[in-house]
């Protein structure tokens, strides 16, 4: 890949910049911020790492939304994070307007390119972003479910004391309190995670998947997690960059699959050249299939809200 643009040059966005030059994900990475020189004193930073983690990619910052034409990927960071005592959906009225700005520059300066959303309510401002752009659903995607998944993968090494290579996470549903994590389709090196944690307290951990995010903004107080995000995101941008054909669980537009339509929710994905070749619908129980319908209530509720 030639191009990545990013949006938003915060924590989640210089971290995710990071990562995609360490691994050379792409030949160029620009950072985009409103904020005067913030996006510039991030790429120098991260420019100058370079001798440490020998990537020749290319990294610049601009205030300019014009610094991302041509870019292939576009991710979008930008927006206001949630405080301790906030939900993903408080902060939906302010981002939203960010967000449609945001995306009426990459129509204009990156038609061609692939949006990845990052800014929470990721599940309604991909579903918005979707709407407002009228591409294709392959072409519009949301992070959550990995990072949810890290999260859950996470939690199962540590109780088990298994290597984290090892372990295989998936979570549906919406990017909040309402996600649906599958403990039945957790694997240990293809072993049932059933067979190593018993159900009280795997369904702990299960709960502690669903709060991951909030813990770690109790612990910092003063910020959000980034690195595990900054993680994520590079993990689609590189199957997406190296058409690696990875299944991974994203946010992505529906069109009937797990019985929903014109909705985003958290599903696995197949991620390639031209961004999510399609949706893998898994055979959920009653009990899953419950979860998921009302995981997707509330993401419609949201959507409602928007104006």
């Amino acid at each position: 890949m030639q191009k990545v643009a990013i949006i938003g040059a915060g924590r989640v966005g210089e971290t995710t910049a990071q990562f995609l030059a360490e691994q050379e994900t792409a030949r160029e990475i620009v950072l985009i911020d409103i904020r005067e020189d913030a996006p510039q004193g991030v790429a120098l930073d991260i420019a100058q790492s370079a001798p440490f983690f020998r990537f020749d990619t290319r990294v610049s910052g601009s205030n300019d939304p014009a610094a991302m034409a041509d870019a292939e990927v576009v991710v979008i960071t930008a927006g206001v994070p949630r405080k301790p005592g906030m939900s993903r959906s408080d902060v939906l009225d302010i981002n939203v307007k960010v967000i449609d700005g945001i995306v009426d520059d990459i129509m204009r300066y990156a038609p061609r390119a692939i949006i990845i959303m990052v800014t929470n309510p990721v599940d309604v401002l991909t579903f918005r972003a979707w709407r407002r752009t009228g591409w294709p659903r392959a072409r519009v995607l949301g992070q959550a479910g990995v990072l949810d998944a890290s999260r859950m993968a996470a939690f199962i090494a540590l109780e088990t004391g298994f290597s984290t290579r090892d372990v295989t996470t998936i979570v549906l549903g919406g990017h909040g309190d309402s996600m649906v994590p599958v403990p039945r389709f957790c694997t240990i090196n293809g072993i049932p995670v059933s067979h190593f944690i018993g159900p009280e307290r795997l369904e702990e951990i299960v709960q502690r998947t669903r709060d991951g995010g909030a813990e770690i903004l109790a612990l910092r107080k003063n910020s959000s997690a980034y690195d595990a995000p900054g993680a994520s995101v590079a993990a689609m941008v590189d199957a997406i960059s190296r058409h690696r054909h990875r299944l991974l669980p994203c946010v992505a537009i529906l069109e009937g699959e797990y019985g929903q339509r014109d909705i985003a929710m958290g599903v696995p994905c197949v991620l390639g050249r031209d961004g999510m070749e399609r949706v893998v619908e898994l055979p959920l129980n009653d009990e899953e299939s419950a979860a998921f319908a009302t995981s997707a209530a509330g993401v419609r509720a949201d959507i409602g809200r928007l104006p």
